[in-house]
């Protein structure tokens, strides 16, 4: 006789995710919310089309283990790479200063269709013009725990 599994019998595993359509970003979206990156961690390939970003990656998905008390939040090192980019534009960041860090807040794309925008904390943005959406998300490192030892807030 076999039995069902269950979510807890599954190994963790790295994430590897690629979404193609708005539907699978937003779960991309949801998470890389509260990834944090310093401003030279953003890289732009124009012939190869490519724009890639190495985040600091909230595991929002580890939540349950954690407020079960197996272990604390964590983060893990992952690459954001976007294909099909014909241009990179931003707002509010400063790429010349090496100790800014920015905070990824949300990843969509515009009712046109033709852009992808990456919202910062503070004001920032990022706009990378594509010709077809498709964004992977790739978990680079083992995960360690978040310095903070905190779970994300956002007080209304």
């Amino acid at each position: 006789m076999t039995e069902d599994a269950t979510f807890e019998s599954g190994a963790e595993r790295p994430l590897r995710l690629v979404a193609m359509d708005t539907e699978d970003l937003q779960i991309l979206s949801a998470l890389c919310q509260d990834a944090v990156f310093p401003a030279t961690e953003m890289q732009w390939q124009p012939r190869q089309k490519r724009f890639g970003l190495l985040i600091n990656r909230f595991r929002w998905e580890d939540i349950p283990a954690a407020q079960r008390g197996t272990h604390k939040p964590e983060r893990v090192q992952s690459v954001l790479a976007v294909e099909n980019v014909v241009r990179v534009s931003s707002q509010g960041v400063d790429r010349s200063d090496t100790d800014t860090i920015l905070s990824l807040l949300s990843v969509s794309f515009d009712e046109g269709g033709s852009a992808l925008e990456l919202t910062l904390a503070g004001d920032g943005a990022l706009r990378l013009q594509v010709d077809e959406l498709e964004v992977a998300l790739r978990d680079v490192t083992r995960p360690y725990v978040a310095v903070s030892g905190k779970v994300p807030d956002h007080p209304e």
